[in-house]
């Protein structure tokens, strides 16, 4: 019979990385004491660099290997895994060099030779801990991986007929002590930095990585490619012989490929965190691609290479994409990569950008892959005697392989090239990132008239709106190829950036651009980096229906209304100073005291005019009721008049508006504990990220990709933040729904299908026509045939889960809206519809 345990699909695993190259022998040959294969790291050395294998063994006669592995563990726990494999180990008089990593052209063969003499290895089954007492504590790791007897990844496996990833993800999590239970001394294969550089917990259907095990509170990220509908998950087996997950050994443990993520992905991230109460401490985090960051930035250099300077290219990731880390491995593969002559294909890589966070990100992530300065230079500001105009065109002659420009300094790169051939004759990429300050006030008025757009005076202008009108107003540059990286592209800019499905074909109806890559909104609400930000919208007319049913034939006595809702819905939005105590009270009571009383607000307006009324509305309200809670700061850019309300010409930092900031930027400080609601007009409306906001009012008409920015500002995870509320006064939900469609993806259709299956409930089963006979034939027999794959297990189950998921998924529909419907008819006293909503 087919085997369905794990021990299969190990083997399997196992075969297909052999048959990619990878190395593989029992763990007898594995060193626990200094996690290391050592036969792997000496015969490496011996290939790829005899002359200092030679001098080395000649400086250690007594016994080389064991001087080496000397050396190479001291190394290991001073500097870490990834250092030693990048840079080596120094030794008196020589440096080893422990990995070869694949050069960026082919004109030197003596690099290329070093580079085949890498050996990767597979070990099943290791016992990894060096404190083990025999027949006592001696855990074993499914699979580990040794590139040149170096550890780089762990696995445990499980198999989706016995346990889920999540019984992998617990044995990491419980049974993997970081020290020994008995000597609490250090387990050198599984210490952050020291040891495998990944963890991957694995079964037929999913993919979790960590990067650091931390007992109890390790957490992993998914690894997965995302369903075809969109979501979490995986795509079904191509066919009966494969595994769901099979594109980790196949694709990211191709040896190629995982000697690159090594070499030009993996990087140690620095920052400085604040908890809840302001304490500030330094963390380390051992940064490896997620899924779609390594396909995307794999696919985009591969396309690079082969269709060379002067394209476009549109990439879609949602807001929780990791937007920074893929920008910076692509910036730097794309300065390192080589034409088919040798040379390089772009003179210098140009990052438009308004994250301030990139500048040194960029240059601690290259640092690493390369140990040198210099490599990146940020075009921010003006330094001396020279504009940035002037430091953008010198960057740009120096060749610069790596330059980071302001959106505001963006124009400049095409004056440069217009005035100056020797520049206008080099190739150049241009990486857009979407804005995360969009500009209002003077600087928008000089990117409009540089541009020509005839936006209001008042609106915001935005980074794809500055790429979009740049490219659009120039001829098509074999010279200059775009990355345009955004969450939700404009039409303008899918017409621009994207590309249709049919090549061969022109653009039409039924051929319309798509993006070059995609990482959806549904994907990232699912897989946890962002909140779903419709869950809890609610409009002002649906919450008035909810809590007046027969308001055209009865008064509601409001003494009894108000203890079946909150007051706020009570209020009929008149005018701006009740809307004012409908979003003060609702805050007060449901929102303030959230992320331990740091929550934040934001009031979305439609003018300027508006939102100063809403200030001092909001301000009079306040004072009123004597509440110290609400703290509000108003944003709009120019100057407002003054009328019947506003009693003069006010800007946003008039003392009448906002009194405190005291020459702070507002972003900044909306950012303290001083301010918890901030109302805006056409400004933070896109780009603006503050993850302790929790719930928004929204008083403006909204509609497409401005509908999905606005209230995407809501969507950013934030430690205790489990919900976001959006209370809308203007808008319908239908309308609301159908701006977030074409970037949601969470349609109608079923989720990735649940792993654990109940088989015994034959009867129930088969009278719900949850599988279909013949799907049981072809499983019996592949699983009474001896020869058959283990992947046909998984291939013939797949239709009969997604069968019962779908159906489970209804089922817990129906007991919602029975619930709701029970509710409110006991909250009406409505007897008939009590006796209804039983049955």
């Amino acid at each position: 019979m087919a085997d369905s345990r794990e021990a299969q699909f190990q083997q399997d695993i196992i075969d297909g990385m052999t048959a990619d190259g990878w190395l593989t022998s029992p763990a007898s040959g594995y060193d626990a004491a200094h996690a290391l294969y050592t036969e792997d790291l000496v015969v490496y050395l011996q290939d790829a660099w005899p002359e200092r294998w030679e001098k080395f063994a000649a400086k250690n006669p007594q016994d080389p290997q064991k001087a080496l592995v000397r050396a190479v563990t001291r190394e290991l726990e001073r500097d870490g895994t990834l250092e030693v494999l990048r840079h080596g180990v120094k030794t008196p008089g020589m440096k080893l060099e422990l990995c070869s990593f694949k050069p960026d052209h082919e004109m030197n063969p003596e690099s290329l030779a070093r580079y085949r003499a890498n050996r990767l290895r597979v070990v099943p089954e290791v016992s990894y801990s060096p404190h083990a007492l025999s027949g006592e504590y001696n855990p074993r790791l499914d699979l580990v991986l040794f590139v040149n007897g170096i550890p780089t990844a762990t696995l445990e496996l499980k198999s989706e007929f016995k346990q889920s990833v999540e019984n992998a993800k617990r044995q990491y999590r419980r049974d993997r002590p970081l020290k020994d239970p008995v000597t609490r001394k250090p387990e050198p294969l599984l210490t952050f930095k020291r040891g495998a550089l990944v963890h991957f917990a694995v079964s037929q259907d999913q993919v979790a990585m960590t990067t650091r095990l931390n007992g109890k509170d390790t957490f992993f990220l998914p690894f997965n490619q995302g369903t075809e509908e969109g979501g979490a998950g995986n795509p079904a087996p191509p066919d009966a012989d494969s595994y769901a997950t099979g594109y980790l050994w196949q694709r990211v443990f191709q040896p190629d490929a995982w000697l690159r993520i090594i070499g030009r992905f993996l990087h140690l991230e620095q920052k400085t965190e604040e908890d809840f109460h302001g304490k500030r401490q330094k963390k380390e985090a051992l940064i490896f691609p997620r899924f779609h960051q390594w396909d995307v930035v794999n696919r985009l250099i591969e396309a690079t290479r082969e269709e060379g300077a002067g394209r476009r290219y549109l990439i879609q990731h949602s807001a929780g994409s990791g937007k920074s880390n893929s920008i910076a491995w692509i910036a730097h593969q794309l300065a390192a990569l080589y034409d088919e002559a040798g040379g390089k294909l772009f003179n210098s890589v140009v990052v438009v950008t308004d994250r301030t966070v990139l500048d040194d990100q960029l240059q601690d992530t290259i640092y690493q892959f390369d140990h040198a300065h210099g490599v990146v230079r940020p075009i921010t500001r003006d330094v001396g005697s020279q504009s940035k105009s002037e430091q953008l065109a010198e960057a740009l002659a120096e060749q610069t392989r790596i330059i980071i420009v302001t959106i505001q300094t963006f124009p400049a790169l095409f004056d440069a090239l217009d005035k100056r051939p020797d520049l206008a004759a080099g190739r150049y990429a241009v990486i857009a990132d979407e804005a995360h300050s969009s500009q209002t006030g003077s600087s928008a008025t000089k990117l409009k008239a540089i541009l020509g757009t005839d936006k209001p005076e008042d609106e915001e202008i935005s980074a794809e709106e500055l790429l979009d009108a740049a490219v659009a107003a120039r001829k098509p540059a074999e010279r200059i190829s775009y990355y345009a990286f955004t969450a939700t592209p404009k039409a303008k800019t899918l017409e621009l950036f994207g590309r249709p499905p049919n090549p061969e074909r022109p653009a039409s109806k039924d051929n319309k651009p798509e993006p070059f890559h995609l990482y959806s909104m549904r994907q990232a609400i699912e897989e946890g980096f962002i909140l779903d930000v419709l869950k809890n919208y609610t409009t002002y007319s649906t919450a008035w229906k909810l809590v007046h049913p027969h308001a055209d034939e009865q008064e509601v006595e409001s003494r009894k209304a108000s203890t079946k809702i909150a007051r706020w819905v009570r209020l009929h939005p008149y005018n701006i100073s009740q809307r004012v105590e409908v979003i003060v009270e609702h805050f007060r009571a449901n929102v303030r005291h959230l992320l331990d009383g740091q929550a934040k607000a934001m009031v979305v307006t439609g003018s300027r005019q508006e939102a100063v009324r809403y200030a001092l509305a909001m301000r009079a309200y306040i004072q009123d009721k004597g509440y110290t809670d609400v703290h509000a700061l108003v944003a709009f850019s120019g100057s407002v008049l003054p009328d019947e309300v506003i009693p003069e010409e006010v800007t946003e930092t008039s003392s009448l508006l906002n009194p405190g900031l005291k020459g702070r930027d507002l972003a900044e400080a909306f950012d303290t504990d001083e301010y918890n609601v901030m109302i805006v007009a056409n400004k933070f409306q896109t780009g603006f990220d503050q993850p302790r906001l929790c719930a928004m009012y929204v008083d403006k008409k909204l509609q497409g990709v401005e509908c999905v920015q606005t209230l995407s500002r809501l969507n950013r995870t934030f430690p205790g933040k489990e919900d976001t509320f959006v209370l809308d006064f203007f808008n319908d939900a239908e309308d609301i729904l159908e701006a977030f469609r074409p970037y949601y993806n969470k349609a109608e259709l079923a989720d990735v299908s649940d792993p654990q299956i109940v088989y015994d409930l034959q009867k129930s089963l088969d009278a719900a026509g949850i599988y279909h006979w013949d799907e049981v034939e072809n499983f019996a027999r592949a699983f009474f045939d001896p020869k058959a794959g283990a992947s046909q297990l998984s291939y013939y189950c797949q239709p009969a889960k997604e069968r019962y998921h779908t159906r489970y998924k209804a089922v817990l529909e129906q007991i919602q809206t029975w619930k709701a419907a029970h509710a409110e008819a006991e909250r009406n006293g409505d007897k008939p519809g009590l006796h209804r909503a039983e049955q």
